[in-house]
C-alpha cells in the first residue's frame, strides 16, 4: 500500500472518530466528575465547582438534554448574600439538542440564567474510553472579569 493511500485511511479513520460518533452513545444520564476553567490568554485552568463538583447531564432519545452543575460543598444559603452566591455558583438548563459532527447545539428553553433562554449552546463533545469530553466555546467570562474563558467537563455514564 502506498503511504498516501496509508495516509488517507488514516485521516478517514480519525474523522470518522472524531465527526462521526455513534449518536447513540450520548444517550443516557451522565455523572460529573470534573470542571476545569481554561483561560485563552495564559492557559490556567482552575477548578471553580472544587475537585469533586455535583452534577448530572442527561440527553434523552426523545432530543431533550438538561444539565445541573453546582460545586462540591455546597451549603443551603441561608441570606440574601448567600442566595445570590448560590445562584453565581450553579448552572442549569434543559432544551432539544441536535448533533452536529462534534458539537451538540442545545436550544434552550429553560435555564437557572434568563439570559440563556431562547439561545444556541454550542457544546463540543468527545468520547474518551467510557467518559463524555464536554468543552464549551471560548466566551468573556463575568465570573473573572470579562476573560475569556472555556469549560472543560468529564462525565462518567451512571449506572
Amino acid at each position: 500500500m502506498s503511504k498516501s493511500i496509508l495516509a488517507f485511511c488514516l485521516a478517514m479513520v480519525c474523522v470518522s472518530s472524531a465527526f462521526g460518533q455513534d449518536p447513540e452513545r450520548i444517550l443516557g444520564t451522565w455523572k460529573l466528575e470534573s470542571v476545569y476553567i481554561e483561560f485563552q490568554d495564559s492557559g490556567e485552568r482552575k477548578t471553580p465547582f472544587g475537585t469533586n463538583p455535583n452534577g448530572y447531564i442527561v440527553f434523552t432519545p426523545e432530543g431533550r438534554m438538561m444539565a445541573l452543575i453546582t460545586p462540591e460543598s455546597r451549603k443551603a444559603p441561608q441570606t440574601d448574600a448567600e442566595r445570590a452566591e448560590a445562584f453565581k455558583s450553579m448552572y442549569a438548563y434543559s432544551g432539544i439538542y441536535r448533533l452536529e459532527g462534534d458539537r451538540f447545539i442545545t436550544k434552550v428553553d429553560t435555564a437557572w440564567n434568563e439570559a440563556w433562554a431562547g439561545t444556541d449552546q454550542v457544546r463540543y463533545y468527545r468520547f474518551e474510553g467510557e467518559k463524555l469530553i464536554v468543552t464549551s466555546a471560548w466566551a468573556a467570562s463575568p465570573n473573572f472579569d470579562g476573560r475569556r474563558v472555556r469549560g472543560i467537563l468529564a462525565w462518567k455514564k451512571s449506572k
